[in-house]
């Protein structure tokens, strides 16, 4: 039991995390293509439904536990996708919280991959196999 409480708080914190992500994108895309082409990235309205949506397989794969290690590394892929894409050393000339942020995504890394490994305990977990056929 003194495992499980821990483990579902984290589950629930990176669920949390792509949640209020998603929202932000459902409720406002044209905020968030405006974020993304400024980046200098094309198509940045189709950018926009494409993170939301991953965002969102990601945090119900957080609550369910279903594929939770490879969300998990899919997530942290994305992360540091992110920390350099929005955050990385071309925005910290003038900007010292960018680079604040840019080393966060990285403790938010470190998250993920611990929790790759390690899995998403036994308490809430979704006991689904969607590739056991394909074996």
């Amino acid at each position: 039991m003194s495992r499980t409480i821990p483990i579902l708080v984290a589950r629930l914190i990176f669920a949390a995390v792509f949640l209020m992500a998603t929202s932000f994108k459902f409720i406002d895309p044209q905020s968030t293509a405006s974020y993304i082409a400024a980046a200098g990235f094309p198509f940045p309205l189709f950018l926009t439904w494409v993170a939301a949506f991953f965002e969102l397989a990601l945090a119900l794969a957080f609550l369910t536990g279903v594929l939770f290690s490879e969300a998990s590394l899919l997530a942290g892929l994305y992360v540091v996708f992110l920390a350099f894409a929005f955050h990385g050393p071309s925005h910290w000339n003038g900007n010292q919280a960018e680079f604040g942020f840019f080393v966060d995504h990285f403790t938010f890394l470190a998250g993920l991959l611990f929790a790759a490994v390690h899995g998403p305990g036994e308490t809430l977990v979704a006991r689904v196999r969607p590739f056991a056929r394909l074996r």
